[in-house]
């Protein structure tokens, strides 16, 4: 059974995400459908050298065109949901602590945006 992919949207309607993605040429845009697509199928069973744990929930999907190497970076939600935060294109052997404090903080909106909307909706 398949994964369900989402694109995580800022308090500001924005998916940095799909913007990341948009801005690559045609070639490697393809190449980030595919390995978003591998991770649709495979989901925390994807390993190296396409993805990777990084910290606290958070997993960097790798995609390689030419000597560009992208970092999709995600995070897991109940059942069968992944949610794509941002990417980047690596420039470093690690990768940026600033990168995956940034996937944190849009893993910590998304939890604080659910549990109010849960809040909201009892009765």
């Amino acid at each position: 059974m398949e994964f369900d992919i989402e694109y995580f949207e800022k308090g500001d309607g924005t998916y940095p995400v799909e913007h990341f993605i948009l801005s690559q040429d045609v070639k490697f845009r393809a190449k980030l459908f595919r390995g978003i697509n591998l991770l649709r199928i495979w989901g925390k069973e994807l390993r190296m050298p396409d993805s990777s744990h990084l910290k606290e929930g958070i997993y960097e999907l790798r995609v390689k065109h030419g000597s560009n190497i992208a970092r999709i970076f995600y995070f897991f939600e109940s059942g069968r949901k992944i949610f794509l935060t941002h990417g980047m294109i690596k420039k470093t052997q690690r990768t940026p602590p600033s990168e995956i404090a940034r996937a944190i903080q849009s893993r910590c909106e998304y939890l604080s945006r659910k549990e109010r909307k849960n809040e909201q909706e009892l009765p």
